[in-house]
């Protein structure tokens, strides 16, 4: 029986540029994300992109949320300017394939542009080593 495997990258990224572009517009989002998805060799095959209003009118820009199909699986940005704060999730089947260093490079080429003062990051192994027999 082939097995289900995959990897799934997590990033928190705090002490963002609240200013910076990617933190409050879906179409500067949307350009490095797809751009970091083509860099690191990943197949887009679908996205959407989706912009939420300040949480007071006089208050900083909304964030953005996108999310990026891969043909590989996923890939999901969360920003919050008002907090310089960016969440960013990778996960990549490796069925067919092992995709975890163009999973990798993906997670670091976003870390990069988003220029954190912190990050912390999590690598989760996923799908089992082997079938669990049924009780």
């Amino acid at each position: 029986i082939p097995l289900m495997q995959g990897l799934h990258l997590t990033a928190d990224l705090h002490g963002c540029d609240p200013a910076g572009p990617a933190m409050s517009s879906c179409e500067a989002l949307r350009g490095l994300c797809l751009g970091a998805v083509r860099g690191s060799g990943l197949a887009p095959v679908g996205e959407l992109f989706h912009r939420f209003a300040p949480a007071a009118p006089d208050r900083a820009p909304g964030g953005v949320t996108g999310v990026v199909l891969l043909a590989e699986s996923h890939l999901a940005v969360h920003t919050w300017p008002e907090l310089g704060a960016v969440t960013l999730d990778v996960y990549v089947c490796n069925f067919g394939a092992d995709n975890s260093a163009r999973a990798r490079a993906l997670l670091d080429a976003l870390v990069r542009a988003f220029a954190p003062r912190h990050c912390e990051h999590h690598e989760i192994a996923r799908g089992r080593a082997r079938p669990s027999r049924p009780h």
